[in-house]
Formats: structure tokens, sequence, C-alpha cells
């Protein structure tokens, strides 16, 4: 397996003409992800994040700074155009785009093109043809379990296999659109009938999301030493679920309702190139975990295919932002917690031969920690329901109400680089409708 290589676009020392960008929490020139924004007045195109600016690249190719195919890909008002170009030419792109953000020289051609984020309008990066979200985040699969099997939380299938489930690709929205209280079917343990209406037992979690590139033709797996050439980049992923729906629903076939009212990522695909430096050992498997089947075992994805991101939950209520209180941080843990690479995660997924196409969208599922400060979801913080959180104005909670805003925030770190951000995957609960 091949991963892209650590190279000058990392440099610790490179640095940026554009005001604010050295040193800026999630977009300093070693990251430039690249996503879809509108302008003031303006139309949807393709832009890359450095600072708190946006770098115009359907501006800057019609300024002839481009080559003719990372051009024509960049003219779309989505970038599954541009996830579909040979790796070779994402690369180059990176490699000038650090080049033009970095050298003193470019500065007076592309300064015009740089457009204020806060000012624009960020859209989703990519057409998502498919959504599938996986279940890898052992601890809260164990945690999950043992509220419903405490003697044997974890299904026998679990450790041979990434259990996933397909999703609901066109509910899936960007970070800042409203998540509206979905309604659906419950029924009280000591009910002998289902009853219908607003969910009771609203919930996040905390997922990464993997965004596919290149894919592959019906009926023609992925080999595992060619799954990390299909990954184009990473971003953060809410997946919201209504528990209470889902726990009358998923017998015998799973989530439906209760996972596919809304999806919240957030807006920037941080490129798998920028991640090079954040690569990492895979942690090794408990004694008497059976080892993966062959099809999805590769020595250089255990040695290099995981990631060293740093992930963080927090939540507002409406009282809490009145009152001008900062949001409170319900839990913070990293990516370790996958027991299945993402390179495993796409190997499975094409194993029967399904066909993946640039623009598709996987999630992680729920990546928790073994202890309640690295918990992903409120299931797991408040023990199914029985446990409040205490909010520093004094609110509870132990499962979302209307108003509650939810943030989610990832770091990729490692030493002797620079550290930077996913940018924001933030949602407003509304009523019901």
């Amino acid at each position: 397996m091949t991963f892209p290589m650590i190279d000058e676009t990392h440099d610790p020392k490179r640095s940026s003409w554009v005001e604010g960008a050295d040193g800026h929490a999630d977009f300093p020139i070693q990251n430039l992800p690249y996503g879809i924004f509108a302008p003031v007045d303006g139309r949807p195109r393709a832009g890359v994040a450095i600072g708190d600016h946006i770098l115009d690249l359907d501006a800057v190719a019609e300024a002839g700074l481009l080559v003719p195919s990372a051009a024509a890909a960049l003219a779309e008002p989505r970038l599954n155009a541009l996830l579909a170009l040979p790796s070779v030419e994402r690369r180059a792109l990176r490699h000038a785009l650090s080049r033009y953000l970095s050298e003193e020289g470019y500065r007076a051609r592309l300064q015009p093109l740089l457009h204020r984020a806060g000012d624009c309008e960020l859209r989703l990066p990519a057409s998502i043809g498919d959504y599938t979200d996986f279940y890898v985040g052992i601890h809260h699969a164990t945690n999950i379990g043992k509220l419903f099997r405490p003697d044997n939380p974890l299904l026998p299938n679990y450790k041979y296999v990434p259990i996933g489930y397909h999703g609901r690709a066109s509910s899936v929205r960007p970070s800042g659109a409203a998540v509206t209280r979905p309604s659906g079917q419950r029924k009280a343990p000591d009910s002998d009938t289902p009853i219908f209406g607003p969910s009771i037992r609203l919930d996040y979690e905390l997922e990464l999301g993997i965004w596919i590139c290149g894919g592959n033709a019906l009926g023609e797996p992925i080999a595992i030493v060619d799954a990390a050439d299909h990954i184009a980049g990473f971003c953060l992923l809410n997946d919201w679920s209504a528990r209470d729906f889902q726990a009358w629903e998923y017998v015998p076939l799973g989530p439906f309702l209760a996972k596919s009212f809304h999806s919240t990522i957030s807006p920037w695909i941080v490129t798998a190139e920028a991640m090079a430096p954040f690569r990492q050992a895979q942690p090794p498997r408990p004694d008497g975990d059976p080892l993966p089947l062959p099809h999805l075992w590769d020595e250089a994805d255990q040695a290099r295919g995981a990631l060293a991101v740093e992930l963080e939950v927090f939540l507002s209520s409406a009282r809490m932002r009145q009152q001008g209180e900062a949001p409170l941080r319900l839990s913070i843990g990293d990516a370790s917690s996958m027991y299945w690479t993402p390179q495993q995660i796409v190997t499975h997924h094409a194993s029967n031969g399904c066909n993946l196409n640039s623009g598709d969208l996987l999630g992680t599922g729920t990546l928790s920690m073994p202890t309640p400060d690295g918990f992903g979801s409120l299931v797991e913080l408040t023990q199914g329901g029985k446990v409040s959180i205490v909010l520093p104005n004094g609110e509870e909670r132990l499962f979302l109400e209307d108003g509650d805003e939810l943030t989610l925030k990832a770091t990729a770190r490692a030493d002797g680089y620079v550290p930077f951000g996913f940018g924001e995957c933030r949602a407003i609960v509304v009523p019901a409708r």
C-alpha cells in the first residue's frame, strides 16, 4: 500500500503571505482543503481555505495559473470532477497552490481573488451519490452493546468484518444548516403499541467522514493494497440519531428513519495529501482478537493506515448563547478508537464488487474513547438516558432539546509538524414541523 508522501508542502517553516494564515488553528498553508463556496451575491464555485480567507480556484484557473485538466475540473460547482482526476494531478494542484500562496511574487495577482470566509456561504463540497455509515468505533460499539447485552456487548461478527449500513445521501447537509427534530414511531417499554410524534431522545454521533475518489467498476473489488488510492480526503460527520425511533425500528433490518432525517458534515475536504504527516500505526488488537481475513490485511496499512486526529464535541443551549456563556465541552478523544482503518473500510465496501464513485461519502461510525470524558454520543454520556448532564448554567440534558447547538471539531497533530483543523461541523436543533 502506498500513502501520499510527506514533502515540501508540509514544511513547518513554510509560511503564507495571506494575513492570519500562519498559525491559524484550522487552515494554515500546510492544510489547503477544498470546498465549494458562494460569495455574497455570487454563484457557487470551488475554493481552497487559507487562514480566514477562501481563494477562488475558478478565478485562479481563469488567470492561467492551472493546467487545463485542473482548470476544467474546478470550473464545476461541485468537486466531483476534481476528485476523479488522477492522484498525480491532484498532488500537482496542491503543490501549485502551496507555491502560489507562499511566494511573495504571487501576492499581487492572487490577493484580489481572496474572499473573507465569514462573508461567504459554504455548500456541500461534492454531489454525494451514495453515503454509507460504518460502526468501527469499538468503544462506542461496546458501550452501546452493554446497554442491551451487558454480558455480551459485541456480536461475533464485529471483529471479523467492518459493520456498515447504507445511509441517506439526500439529507447530508453542510455545517450551519439547522436540524429539524424528526417525527416518527416510538414505543415505550410498558406499552403494547407505538405512538407517532417528535423524537424525545435526539442524539448526535461524533464521526469522521471519508471522501472517495477514482472509484471502481461494478464487479471489480478494490484490493487492500490499492485502497489508499481511493481516498480523496476526510471531514467531520455528525450522524444525528433519534434513539427512540432506532430502538423500535432497528430489528430486523437496522436504522432507517432514526438516521435518515439529517447528517451534518464539515464543508471542507481535508485532502489525503495534507494528512500525510498525520498517519500512524493502527493500534494492535487485544490478545485473543482474530486477525482480519487476508483480503483485509496489509502490513503497510497496519503500520501507517490510522489517523492522528484529536476530536472534540461542544454543546451550548439557547439560554447559554443568550447569556454569552461559552459552550460546554462534552468530550475529547481521538481517532485511535477505530477498530478498522479507513482503507479496510473501503476494501470491505467494494469486496463484493460494489462500485464506489468519486464523491461518495463513508462515515466511520461514532468514535468514543474507553472513558466517559471521550464518549462520542449522549446515549453513552447519560448511560442510556439515566444520568443527566449538567450545563454550566444549571440546565440539565439527557438528550438534545430544541435550540441546542452541537459543534464537532477535529485537529490533526503530529510531533514536528504544523497542526491544523477540519473546520466546524455545527448545527442547531429546531422544533419538529
